[in-house]
């Protein structure tokens, strides 16, 4: 059992052994978010860091709404913060969605409905998206005076789709849909609604029967290495990852169920 904390905006279901689920509870505000709702994404990232999950999935709760940004029914408490409250205000919130991105396992995010600003954010953190047909994803942030370096969106939309898309989409802050989304890279695959989730579980799944070291050492690598501007310094990293790979458990494991014909039984040691 996870000793995840008792928070207000966002819940933690671990639907069974070594696969979670993170949904971001405001339903009835379309799961916007709030100041609070940064504070506890770090405190959920905290948690979920060492809980010994394979995968997990974060969603919106509710029919609505994936995260619609941030609830411009609070923006009057940055509006009022002066430039070094705001500053450690904008440290705790990328510190939130950061903590999310760099747990140690792979994220799925299960969009359905708005992901705006903050919420497109989110989005963008998690290593892979599946969207409803519903999916409707803005980088609203220029609407409201704010640019789009805000939360990582700017460097994980470039890498995801590209400079000239990113600036397209970041500039004009137009509604990107669900088959517009997955044709340029944006998401992986739309499902029908009604099947988000358990696609979303099944991938988790997928992945879980996989050796932990090697699923965790394979984020590592393509995280790191898309944020190096260097073939060689990624060929390091790639290097050190296998062989310290090599020293585990799994990897003979797999190699003999693979001689013998049977599923390998992977433990992460």
């Amino acid at each position: 059992m996870i000793d995840f904390p008792v928070l207000e905006t966002l819940t933690f279901e671990e639907v069974e052994p070594d696969l979670g689920v993170l949904r971001i509870n405001r339903p009835d505000r379309l799961n916007s978010q709030t100041v609070r709702m940064f504070h506890e994404y770090l405190a959920a990232g905290r948690a979920l860091r060492d809980s010994g999950l394979r995968a997990l999935v974060v969603t919106g709760a509710g029919e609505r709404a994936f995260c619609a940004g941030f609830d411009l029914d609070e923006i009057h408490v940055i509006t009022e913060m002066g430039v070094r409250e705001f500053l450690k205000f904008q440290e705790t919130a990328t510190g939130g969605i950061q903590s999310l991105r760099h747990l140690p396992f792979p994220v799925i995010a299960a969009i359905h409905g708005p992901a705006t600003g903050g919420g497109m954010a989110l989005a963008l953190a998690a290593d892979i998206r599946l969207a409803a047909p519903t999916l409707k994803m803005s980088a609203a942030f220029v609407k409201v005076g704010l640019s789009i370096g805000e939360l990582g969106t700017s460097f994980n939309l470039a890498r995801l789709v590209g400079p000239a898309r990113a600036a397209e989409i970041g500039y004009t802050a137009r509604i990107v849909e669900a088959d517009e989304a997955q044709r340029i890279g944006l998401v992986n695959r739309v499902v029908p609604s009604e099947q988000l989730l358990d696609e979303a579980l099944a991938m988790a799944r997928q992945i879980a029967q996989n050796s932990p070291g090697g699923v965790r050492m394979s984020k590592r690598a393509i995280q790191r290495n898309t944020e190096i501007g260097s073939y060689e310094a990624a060929l390091e990293l790639e290097n050190r990852g296998q062989a310290l790979l090599t020293r585990t458990e799994d990897m003979p494991e797999a190699l003999a169920a693979f001689k013998e014909k049977r599923s390998p039984q992977f433990t992460g040691r």
